[in-house]
């Protein structure tokens, strides 16, 4: 049993990476190794949870041959169909478990990612029942989206929101909002998502689902609830891992 939060009312959850395993990350850094670009943990950060309109720019910039950003999109979802043909998109372990945890305590739960709805209808509907109004958000024409969430679609201050995502750059967002934020990074061997979170100094970061527990949960209310210097999502001791796996 949950003790009732006193400061979150809404769990916002990425889909591709969270609710979902990452076939995102495999495909990006077969896309630049295949042509002759060194994968980096700069190529992450620049690239991950942008509006897809600059991720194509950004990919075609970053090979040695004439592309658009158009051409570079096309042919990285051209690459992304054969790989979910070999690895078919599942739901993440202990996904909709975590679902459960967080409607228990007392949270609206929303699910968000750049893809179209279709996206989260194909491989999450037959879960739409744990979701609230409107069930899924494509943040695509405004990422990161999280203040849009919050205000826009639900209209709660940043701090009754907490974010859940498996990038750096969105736990950021979240540290410059004042929303609590626990990163999730992909276990892709060649991933720098954990290095990057814990160089922004995310402090909540697990490496399994099952370890959003109720007493990570009260932690996260506990720290929106406190004076307004402990509602950061970063800090500059580093971050706290939890499940006690070490970063790669």
């Amino acid at each position: 049993m949950i003790r009732p939060l006193t400061r979150l009312r809404l769990a916002a959850v990425n889909i591709d990476g969270v609710m979902l395993e990452d076939t995102f990350s495999p495909v990006i850094h077969h896309f630049l190794t295949s042509r002759g670009c060194a994968y980096t943990a700069e190529t992450e950060r620049s690239i991950f949870s942008q509006p897809r309109a600059v991720a194509g720019r950004l990919l075609a910039e970053a090979v040695d041959e004439p592309m658009t950003g158009d051409q570079a999109l096309d042919a990285y979802f051209a690459e992304r169909a054969r790989y979910v043909a070999e690895h078919p998109v599942r739901v993440s372990e202990g996904a909709v478990e975590l679902l459960a945890r967080l409607r228990a305590a007392g949270l609206a739960t929303v699910c968000y990612g750049g893809l179209a709805k279709g996206h989260f209808d194909r491989f999450l509907g037959d879960h739409a029942e744990l979701f609230d109004e409107p069930g899924y958000i494509c943040t695509d024409s405004f990422r990161p989206g999280l203040r849009e969430i919050a205000t826009d679609h639900f209209g709660l201050a940043h701090d009754q929101v907490l974010v859940i995502d498996d990038v750096a750059r969105v736990g950021e967002e979240a540290a410059r909002l004042g929303m609590p934020f626990i990163g999730h990074p992909s276990s892709f061997e060649h991933s720098y998502q954990r290095h990057l979170m814990r160089e922004v100094g995310i402090r909540h970061v697990v490496d399994s689902l099952h370890a959003i527990d109720g007493e990570l949960l009260r932690t996260l209310d506990e720290e929106a609830a406190g004076p307004r210097d402990g509602r950061a999502s970063l800090s500059a001791a580093g971050s706290a891992v939890h499940d006690g796996a070490l970063a790669r």
